[in-house]
């Protein structure tokens, strides 16, 4: 069974490998010789110097760093505030709320992408980080997964917090979203990367190269070089390696707690 994983997680990590390989060759390796080489024959790291040093990749680095951390902060604030009484509470309606919500999900993104940019044109917020933003501060799916998580805090907490006085809000924000943090680290997961690989939409209200995020930029390199594959696959490598060292700095929080380990009885 190890032996089965190991070679599937192979499979699955080549792509990458073969990337980060690219990246180390120098111009005198044959990139598109076969069989291929893994394993760089005269590793340099002067593709890595040469991108960083003709484009403004750090200024990239900064604008998509900004930019995900609204968002991701953003979206679990709005999708938490949404997805509690969607769960926790009753009113007239609730049901047909959730389902229509949830099937907004089925909308592609091409289909909303032409009213979002007229939206954003007659706000004025083209060539801002409100514009590439403001699509993303909520999502249907970040609504459903949180009303999930929501709807699985026993309702003991719930009943000893509102005996010992506790607000509606101070409720949400004290009991319930500490008992929901696996899904709010998935969630965040999901909406970091969702926003640092994002591409169409900033091309779209983005024609200021000093607000260019990394995918933007690693597009750029196309037109710069000429198709040089060394360094496209070094200026790739940048733009992947915030979002590897974000998953393993929070998959440990991704683990499935009891919500109700603090129930007795």
């Amino acid at each position: 069974m190890y032996g089965l994983l190991l070679a599937i997680a192979l499979i699955m990590l080549f792509p990458l490998l073969w990337l980060i390989s690219t990246s180390l060759k120098s111009p005198a390796e044959n990139i598109f010789q076969f069989p291929p080489q893994l394993l760089p024959s005269q590793p340099t790291l002067a593709n890595y110097v040469r991108v960083w040093q003709t484009n403004p990749f750090g200024r990239y680095l900064f604008n998509s760093t900004a930019i995900a951390l609204l968002t991701v902060g953003l979206n679990l604030l709005f999708c938490a505030l949404a997805a509690y009484p969607l769960a926790r509470l009753n009113f007239r309606g609730r049901e047909v709320i959730f389902s229509l919500i949830v099937a907004t999900i089925m909308i592609p993104f091409q289909i909303v992408m032409i009213p979002l940019y007229i939206l954003t044109v007659k706000l004025n917020i083209t060539n801002t980080y409100i514009g590439i933003i403001f699509p993303a501060i909520a999502s249907a799916f970040g609504i459903f997964l949180l009303r999930q998580a929501f709807a699985s805090v026993p309702k003991e907490m719930e009943e000893a917090a509102r005996m010992d006085g506790c607000s509606e809000l101070g409720l949400w924000w004290f009991i319930m979203l500490p008992a929901i943090q696996p899904a709010l680290m998935t969630l965040a997961i999901f909406v970091f990367i969702g926003s640092w690989s994002d591409f169409l939409w900033p091309l779209i209200v983005l024609n200021r190269p000093d607000l260019y995020t990394l995918p933007l930029g690693v597009a750029n390199l196309a037109g710069t070089f000429s198709l040089d594959w060394r360094l496209i696959a070094a200026g790739s490598v940048i733009s992947i390696a915030p979002v590897l060292i974000m998953f393993l700095f929070l998959q440990r929080y991704i683990v499935p707690t009891d919500a109700g380990s603090g129930v007795k009885g």
